[in-house]
């Protein structure tokens, strides 16, 4: 009698303890979807100020059609990738086409920066000087959205690679989710000062 109590006692101690494996892995990994419809918000503003801004500077930068229409481009290939990237936040191939299709558009509108230096009236309207500072604004908050998905998924990944949490994450379809990252030759295209030509 004794010993079918203490079996169903360890049965029952065993199956409270996978749920609490299971439910903490559900849980980080709500934590990290939620970490990048943070992302999503950000990016959204910021693909609604990029047609604003390519606006005002088309009133001034004539000469710079090819310039502007990069900027459009790529913005329509970032919302491509932002769209795969939200169907399944943390997929490997969602995450690293969202991160060289975001490493694209911030190229292009670092080269529209600079061009735009070159036409003193553009520097000095002042719905340029507003859209300006509100996509610096915005990609301040995209880098600490990134920064607290990427934390989320870091959390996520250490909690279903733990023994015994592994086990589980295996036989429940846990899957190990990917940090939004941009690449080293990505961060040395936006960094790099693009050649203007008149």
């Amino acid at each position: 009698m004794w010993a079918i109590l203490i079996f169903l006692a360890i049965i029952a101690a065993v199956v409270l303890w996978a749920v609490q494996v299971y439910n903490g892995l559900v849980v980080a990994r709500n934590a990290f979807k939620n970490a990048f419809a943070q992302i999503d918000v950000q990016l959204q503003r910021r693909f609604d100020l990029i047609p604003n801004l390519v606006e005002v500077a088309r009133k001034y930068m004539a000469h710079e059609r090819e310039t502007l229409e990069s900027v459009i481009a790529a913005r329509s290939a970032a919302q491509g990738g932002l769209a795969a990237a939200k169907a399944n936040p943390g997929d490997p191939e969602a995450m690293a086409a969202l991160a060289a299709t975001q490493g694209q558009l911030n190229g292009v509108l670092g080269r529209l920066m600079v061009v735009a230096e070159a036409y003193p009236d553009l520097k000095a309207n002042q719905n340029m000087m507003q859209l300006t500072e509100e996509l610096t604004s915005t990609e301040n908050k995209v880098a600490f959205a990134r920064q607290a998905f990427n934390d989320a998924v870091m959390h996520f990944n250490n909690l279903r690679e733990i023994f015994p949490n592994s086990v589980f994450a295996g036989m429940f379809g846990f899957q190990q989710a990917s940090l939004l990252e941009i690449s080293a030759d990505q961060q040395a295209q936006v960094r790099a000062a693009p050649k203007v030509e008149f």
